[in-house]
């Protein structure tokens, strides 16, 4: 970069000494006006090599850029359609924890259930001892009769009421037989239902045992699913992390990139400008000389232009400060771009002699008309093999002079058209109205 602006010095003071060097002001020959002529076209298309190197250095910063742009412009959309699943997996991880609640829900019934039943189960279980208890109790008390009886002999209930000593004795003895009858019906009864009860009691332990089992059996499932789903949780989460960042990192060095680029193509496009400029001084000076050779017969002295383009086109962009379409940056647009299909004829402006018809910097094809009285005229972005005419031709208002194309910084076909009033661009709406 240094080389060339080293390189753009030494082209501005070249230029430096033709401007001093003595013009028709000093009554130089016409010899001498043709040599100045030529000595200044000469520089003018050195400056114009180097332009045009230039311009092809910055085409290929200008594709590392696109390239990079398209990079990331995929990332982007890597990133939204991360950005989607992200959705997806969140709704996913709800759904995950949804279920996970109700697990510990189900959980906690289970837990609900089985303090219930292993309350229950003690209860029944005491109730059980307790039977059995009574049971064990009536079955010794029957035991000490029997073995009463067969100590002290058996006696019938019909000898105890036959050895009543009175009526009254008699009545006693039939009550107090009566008594012992009952009791002993009452004794042999409730034996009967506790034995019952013990048994109907052993098998609701052992079905609440069974229930039991089962409720255990359900914590355990419960339990087994609620790890699973965790880890099915955490294991979406760290997926999703991990691609996020993967992707911010991509997208960092992307970023990084287009910096660098955007730096080197503003660097590029400072020497594009000044090379430019100092295209321009030289075609100035040309345009001086021709002047001076008398070589533009009608120079301009006011009046309308005539349109570049006479049909099927629209004005797509205006003279003055607008967003650049390429760069996305603030600049002062010179011109009013036509945009018009590929091919379209273009037309000379006014009548004068052609400075440049050749590629021309950020222009592409390019071809400057200078009508004389500094007053020139510019018409950019002409296609390939577009340029009708050549340096030096004498052309007149409403020649085609070349056909609209795309060619330099152009985002499609139209054609840009200047205006320059001594080297400076003016708005072109106030000659063509």
């Amino acid at each position: 970069m240094k080389k060339r602006k080293w390189l753009l010095f030494v082209a501005t003071m070249m230029l430096t000494v033709f401007v001093l060097q003595p013009t028709g002001g000093e009554a130089a020959s016409l010899s001498d006006i043709k040599k100045q002529i030529a000595a200044a076209k000469a520089e003018m298309r050195a400056a114009e090599q180097r332009a045009a190197k230039a311009e092809r250095e910055a085409a290929s910063v200008k594709q590392q850029a696109a390239n990079a742009h398209k990079q990331a412009e995929a990332a982007e959309n890597e990133k939204g359609t991360i950005q989607d699943k992200k959705a997806e997996a969140l709704a996913s991880i709800n759904n995950i924890m949804a279920e996970i609640d109700n697990v510990v829900i189900n959980k906690t019934n289970a837990l609900a259930q089985r303090d219930a039943k292993e309350e229950e189960l003690l209860q029944t279980g005491l109730e059980l001892d307790q039977a059995e208890e009574r049971v064990n109790t009536r079955d010794e008390l029957l035991q000490s009769r029997m073995r009463l009886m067969y100590t002290n002999g058996f006696v019938s209930y019909m000898d105890v009421l036959l050895s009543a000593t009175s009526f009254t004795d008699f009545i006693d003895r039939f009550d107090a037989l009566q008594s012992i009858l009952s009791q002993d019906r009452d004794i042999l009864a409730e034996q009967r239902e506790e034995k019952e009860l013990v048994a109907l009691k052993k098998v609701e332990v052992e079905k609440q045992f069974g229930e039991m089992s089962k409720i255990y059996e359900k914590l355990e499932m419960y339990e087994a699913h609620l790890a699973k789903k965790e880890e099915e949780k955490q294991l979406m989460i760290a997926s999703y992390n991990s691609n996020i960042q993967q992707l911010d990192g991509k997208l960092d060095q992307i970023d990084s990139k287009l910096h660098q680029i955007d730096s080197t193509l503003e660097e590029l496009e400072g020497i594009s400008k000044e090379q430019e400029d100092l295209l321009m001084a030289l075609a100035a000076k040309v345009s001086k000389l021709n002047a001076e050779k008398n070589n533009i017969s009608n120079p301009y002295s006011g009046g309308k232009l005539g349109m570049p383009i006479r049909d099927n086109y629209r004005i797509s962009s205006n003279f003055g400060t607008r967003v650049h379409p390429i760069s996305g940056k603030k600049h002062t647009h010179t011109g009013i771009d036509f945009a018009a299909p590929q091919g379209t004829d273009i037309y000379a402006a006014e009548d004068g002699v052609v400075l440049v018809a050749q590629s021309w910097s950020s222009y592409g094809n390019c071809v400057i008309i200078d009508h004389g009285n500094g007053l020139w005229t510019l018409y950019g972005h002409i296609r390939n093999g577009g340029i009708k005419v050549e340096k030096g031709e004498k052309v007149q208002k409403g020649q085609k002079i070349a056909e609209v194309g795309s060619t330099g910084n152009s985002t499609g076909p139209h054609l840009h058209f200047e205006v320059r009033k001594n080297q400076t661009p003016v708005n072109p709406s106030s000659y063509l109205k």
